[in-house]
């Protein structure tokens, strides 16, 4: 019944409101509180009445506010930047993101020869091992204030870098375990098609912004508003149907307008969307996880997070290297690349629909649990951690 579903929600955004308000009293990293309050309620969750903890009516609503706030994010951390300022980072960006992608890759490959794992699993593994979550870095750097920072480019980079080759990889996973197709022509044609994309909205978009311009010289803020809303759904949307995840397309979106005269204006009305919608995402993100269901993974996930840690640290070392970044810059990107999320989910779930062993979906979600909390919490702490590392090797010079 509508009455219900509007009673959940303002349940579900009370319930956010108020472990968003304890997190800012601990001053602490507000994600872990707004995933584990998803995660202690849910389909799990008892009910009293009108008070029904379980959102079962509006389960499906909110999924599709926490997409929003996805994209919202990633536009507003797009926006963030510009094209021009990007491409610099090029070499950084490239070498970093094979780097950053190898040892993951490798470290998923260890994790199914330590679990004994068939191949397919084991693929399934890499996958969920290698994909960075994007919402929650864009988040990190945004309530760090970490935007304007160098490293940052690399860091988005990287990601982008890294969710082209996820884009990849689920195709050929959907192809081994879905359909059973193995076409070597069609798996190429999809990566060529993603990466034409990227390089579409990078460099041609920053060419038609005059146009984008001239269309966004409006006073009405309504209308300017609807125009700016259609661009990013309508880009994200398509940039899906190309194998190209959704959020990446808003963060190429937000690039393009970053670029362009009204850009204050633009992030002064996305604002309280990325803010709202945001914050539902994690919740949203939460309400997946039945914590009576996480049995029979721990110490694989325990051991992947921790390979993960050290991996990242390695290949935001490398990027950072590359890029004339010192000191404890290169620990914050791969600090805060550490974190996991939506794409590894989205990974295992493929796995649950190929029927592959039910493990798979208990250690996915251990291990994005325990790196989606650790990881902002080691981003914020990365200067101690770098100091650490100086103490630890003998060096002298810390950072403050």
């Amino acid at each position: 019944m509508m009455g219900n579903l509007i009673f959940e929600i303002g349940l579900a955004v009370a319930l956010i409101a108020i472990v968003g308000l304890i997190s800012k009293k601990l001053r602490f990293s507000v994600i872990p509180f707004y995933i584990l309050i998803g995660m202690a309620v849910g389909p799990h969750a008892p009910h009293f009445g009108i008070f029904d903890l379980r959102f079962i009516e509006s389960s499906t609503f909110i999924e599709f506010m926490g997409r929003l706030g996805m994209l919202f994010l990633l536009f507003s951390l797009g926006m963030e930047f510009s094209v021009s300022r990007f491409v610099k980072s090029g070499k950084s960006i490239l070498t970093g993101g094979l780097c950053y992608i190898a040892i993951n890759f490798f470290t998923g490959l260890m994790i199914g020869w330590i679990g004994g794992l068939p191949i397919n699993e084991t693929l399934v593994i890499c996958g969920i091992m290698t994909s960075s979550s994007t919402a929650i870095v864009a988040k990190v750097l945004m309530d760090l204030k970490r935007t304007a920072n160098r490293e940052t480019e690399i860091i988005m980079g990287m990601i982008m870098f890294d969710d082209l080759f996820i884009a990849i990889h689920i195709s050929i996973l959907s192809g081994l375990l879905l359909s059973g197709s193995k076409s070597v022509w069609g798996i190429i044609f999809t990566a060529a098609t993603a990466l034409f994309f990227i390089l579409f909205m990078l460099f041609v978009g920053k060419r038609l912004i005059k146009y984008l311009d001239k269309l966004l010289n409006i006073q009405s803020t309504e209308l300017f508003l609807l125009i700016v809303m259609a661009l990013l759904f309508l880009f994200a949307g398509f940039s899906e149907s190309l194998h190209v995840a959704e959020s990446i397309g808003a963060l190429l979106v937000g690039l393009v307008f970053a670029e362009s005269v009204h850009a204050k204006r633009i992030e002064q009305n996305i604002l309280p969307f990325k803010d709202f919608f945001g914050a539902v995402f994690f919740f949203s993100f939460g309400l997946t996880i039945d914590p009576m269901s996480l049995g029979g993974a721990v110490w694989l996930a325990v051991v992947a997070a921790l390979l993960t840690v050290v991996g990242n640290i390695v290949s935001g070392l490398i990027a950072g290297h590359i890029a004339g970044i010192t000191g404890s810059a290169r620990a914050n990107i791969g600090l805060t690349l550490a974190s996991r999320g939506e794409f590894s989910i989205i990974m295992a779930n493929i796995g649950k629909a190929g029927g592959l062993m039910p493990v798979i979906q208990s250690f996915a979600v251990l291990y994005v649990l325990i790196l989606a909390i650790a990881g902002p919490v080691m981003s914020k702490q990365s200067v101690q951690i770098y100091n650490g590392y100086q103490k630890i090797f003998g060096r002298k010079k810390r950072e403050k």
